[in-house]
This record gives C-alpha cells, sequence and structure tokens, in this order.
C-alpha cells in the first residue's frame, strides 16, 4: 500500500491485511482532533506500558530526523515495522509532515524481498537488516534501532557493500519510547562512527552512577534518567558502554556483557549473551549463551579470542536453542536468566 502524504485521502484507500488496518487506524487518530497519541512501550527492560504522547512532540522529532538526513517532499519511504510501537508510529509522523511516499509492507524477518526500486528513507531492527543484506544497496538513508548492531552484522553491511558496489548511509539509533524513538544517531556506514551523535538543542549528562542523562525539551519537557553507562566525549557525542542492570559483578569487578558480546561477534556468527549467575565465591559466575547447536568448533573459536581481561573469558558456555526475544526483537535478557538459571 502506498501513502502519498502530498495528497492523502484515507476514504480512498484500499485496506486489505491486518497489519494495513493497524496503519488506518493510527492514521484517523493522527488526524483526529485529539492532541495525543497512546504509545506502547517494547517491555526490553520492563513490563509493557502505555503512555499518551503529545502529537506536537512527535512532530518535533520528526523534524529532527528527517533534517538530519536531508529528507525532502516527495522521497520515498519505507514502513516495515509495527505501527503499536514508537518507532513504527515515528516512521508515519515522518512521512506526514515532510510529505513523504510511505511504501507499507508487512512487518516481517525479511521486510525487502519484494522490493525492486530506490527507497530514499527506512528504518528496520538488526534482524530484519540482517535478512535483506542483497537488497540493502536500495536504500539511500537506513536507521537500525530496536537493539545494538553486533560486529558480525556491521561485517556483513561492508561485506555486502563490497560487493554491491553501491554505498548507503546507515546509522545505529539511540533512543527509547520516552524520547519519541531516537535522540541520536550513530553512522556505521560507509565510514563507521565509534560514537553517537545527539541531534540539535539536545543536551547530555551523567548521574552519580555514571549512567546517560538526556534534556531534550522539544521531545519531552523532563529530564529522562537512563540506566545507561556511557563516556561522553563532548557535549554533543559518547559512547555507548552498556545498561547498568546488566553489569556483572564476579569476584568484586565489573563486567560491561554489551562489550564483550561485540567482541565475541567478531568471530562468530551466532548470536551471543554474557550473563552472570549466581556463586557462591564469586557473587556471580560469567557465562556465556551461544544461540544454535552446541559446537566444538565456536566453542574453540571462542577460546582463542584474546580477551583484554583473564576475568572476562566465561567461566562456562551454554548453547541453547533459541535465545528469548521481545515483540521488536531484543534480547529478552531477563526470560534468559530465567531459563539458564533454572536448568543450571
Amino acid at each position: 500500500m502506498l501513502l502519498d502524504f502530498n495528497n492523502l485521502n484515507i476514504n480512498n484507500l484500499s485496506f486489505q491485511t491486518d497489519f494495513e488496518y493497524s496503519v488506518k487506524n493510527f492514521l484517523e487518530e493522527w488526524f483526529s482532533n485529539g492532541e495525543r497519541v497512546k504509545v506502547q512501550t517494547s517491555g526490553s527492560t520492563g513490563t509493557p506500558k502505555i503512555f499518551e504522547i503529545e502529537k506536537k512532540r512527535m512532530i518535533n522529532s520528526a523534524v529532527m530526523t528527517c533534517n538530519f538526513l536531508g529528507l525532502k517532499e516527495g522521497d520515498k519511504a519505507l514502513l516495515c515495522l509495527p505501527v503499536e510501537y514508537i518507532a513504527g508510529k515515528m516512521m508515519i509522523v515522518r512521512s506526514a509532515e515532510r510529505k513523504l511516499k510511505l511504501q507499507t509492507t508487512n512487518p516481517s524477518l525479511k521486510p525487502l524481498e519484494h522490493l525492486n526500486e530506490e527507497i530514499d528513507f527506512c528504518a528496520m531492527t538488526p534482524l530484519q537488516v540482517e535478512n535483506s543484506l542483497d537488497k540493502l544497496h536500495l536504500i539511500k538513508n537506513l536507521i537500525i534501532g530496536g537493539a545494538a548492531v553486533s560486529e558480525s552484522l556491521k561485517q556483513k553491511m561492508i561485506d555486502n557493500e563490497q560487493l554491491s558496489g553501491t554505498s548507503s548511509l546507515i546509522f545505529e539509533t539511540y533512543g527509547m519510547s520516552e524520547t519519541l524513538s531516537h535522540i541520536a544517531l550513530k553512522k556505521l556506514m560507509p565510514e563507521p562512527e565509534e560514537v553517537f551523535t545527539v541531534f540539535e538543542n539536545v543536551s547530555i549528562s551523567l548521574d552519580e552512577r555514571g549512567c546517560l542523562k538526556i534534556y531534550a525539551p522539544a521531545v519531552n519537557a523532563e529530564v529522562l534518567q537512563t540506566n545507561d553507562l556511557v563516556e561522553i566525549k563532548n557535549e554533543n557525542q559518547f559512547k555507548f558502554l552498556g545498561r547498568i542492570d546488566n553489569v556483572i559483578n564476579s569476584g568484586g569487578v565489573k563486567i560491561f556483557p554489551e562489550s564483550l558480546e561485540n567482541l565475541v561477534k567478531k568471530e562468530i556468527p551466532n548470536e551471543a549473551v554474557f550473563m552472570g549467575l549466581q556463586d557462591e565465591s564469586l557473587g556471580q559466575k560469567l557465562i556465556l549463551v551461544i544461540e544454535g547447536e552446541e559446537s566444538g568448533d565456536i566453542a574453540g573459536r571462542i577460546s582463542s579470542i584474546p580477551f583484554e581481561k583473564k576475568f572476562h573469558k566465561p567461566k562456562e558456555i551454554i548453547f541453547i536453542e533459541k535465545i528469548p526475544r521481545t515483540p521488536n526483537g531484543k534480547v529478552n535478557r531477563m526470560e534468559l536468566y530465567k531459563i539458564i538459571a533454572h536448568s543450571s
């Protein structure tokens, strides 16, 4: 279904699938007289909740992204994310605000499967990108969010670029439902960056724990306190280290699992999650959970990784058929911990 926001009449559109009807419902809510819309959080860091957001703040967020990427009226965008969550809703709002032509396709792991034309702008999850490498060259500006982009996926995108001979602008996003999608972007291609750059009029600082505080008055009137440990490079840039909730305390030493996961994923293609299991002597024992069938080759490759510290090497490697994820594709660490702890 194509939505041309330069001349949109909802009554003239033909809605057929459940996804298209969910798009229709949001369009009606967006163009209604109400000043707010309802948004559902993903539940990746706690219990899912529904809250209301002012439309004017969503418009402010849309303008920041469109300006950053240089999107203009008449450009083509692709919606392949559920509209129950903020990421999908914001794709529609950006299209409405900048009068884009928005093509919709049912959210799936292969959203570009039937794409045969160039698209100016698209937002996808890492899992969707993983299954769409052969079509990425058709997208001029791609933002990836919902979960961290692994080192192995970054390498696959680089390899794919070399094969296709084309180059897309690809960014990793930083944000949450409360920031109305993202407030910062990190370029992955063609020239990869190590830090996120915040949008204009967004201020960042640290709390006493070293966690990021965000003040983005255009999208949220409150100072937002995160549980994300970061290193601030300057007033506009920061490096993500990991979530404080996920920090593992083993033998009195703090270990950031996300950093170790990035290192491991440079060596193996499987999903990999570091966790801390209760241990009498260490407090928490560092383990590594690998998605897939047990493999001596993978275990060997992991054992040969030159970890920076001796205590970064996992005490145990556990293979699991499928790592649980939230509806929008993030690893569900709480559920995974329950599974591993119960089976240990």
